[in-house]
């Protein structure tokens, strides 16, 4: 499975690329930042962060993407340059048909430290580790990307059984609902 996490930003926008499974060694495939001037107009920054994205999408060919949650945070203009970023990722992978998997921080802090506290420098050591680099990527949000990245692979082979227990579950309810109103339809009927 090849992932391209994406830690949406306008100004530093972490795009990493990761391959593997569930249970075995990883393989980073690419890791960077698309990056924008904080003092250009918003919709060329969106534009910029779109054509950095599209890039990474056809350099790597991922099929899968994952991206941050977007959380409320106190600063409400950071909040919504994080969610337009986001927006524009999911949007990309959207327009070439690749499923999009979206993970809060905490999540993803656990899924690569062990807790959801965990701080930036905690990830990108464990990050480093897992991917047997030399070094944390920088800036954090490139880490941040890679550890996106990784908590998808590990958590999607939980995530598609649960989808199918809920859609087993689902179907057998709907059989259940229509076949007792089907037998007594045709009880009363003679050939």
């Amino acid at each position: 499975m090849r992932v391209l996490g994406v830690d949406p930003g306008l100004t530093r926008c972490g795009v990493g690329v990761v391959e593997g499974v569930a249970g075995r060694p990883l393989t980073m495939v690419g890791v960077g930042v698309v990056r924008t001037p904080p003092d250009a107009e918003l919709s060329h920054r969106l534009l910029a962060v779109e054509q950095g994205l599209e890039q990474w999408l056809d350099e790597h060919r991922p099929e899968f993407v994952a991206v941050e949650r977007v959380f409320s945070q106190h600063n409400v203009s950071t909040v919504m340059g994080t969610a337009q970023a986001s927006a524009v990722a999911m949007l990309c992978a959207a327009r070439r048909g690749i499923p999009v998997a979206l993970h809060t921080p905490s999540e993803v802090k656990a899924a690569v430290t062990g807790t959801g506290r965990a701080d930036k420098a905690q990830v990108g050591a464990m990050v480093t580790r897992l991917l047997r680099l030399s070094a944390p990527p920088k800036p954090a949000d490139a880490a941040d990307a890679l550890a996106l990245a990784i908590c998808h692979i590990w958590r999607a082979p939980a995530q598609n059984r649960l989808q199918q227990a809920v859609d087993l579950h689902t179907a057998q309810k709907t059989v259940q609902r229509t076949a007792p109103r089907t037998a007594h339809a045709t009880k009363g009927r003679t050939a």
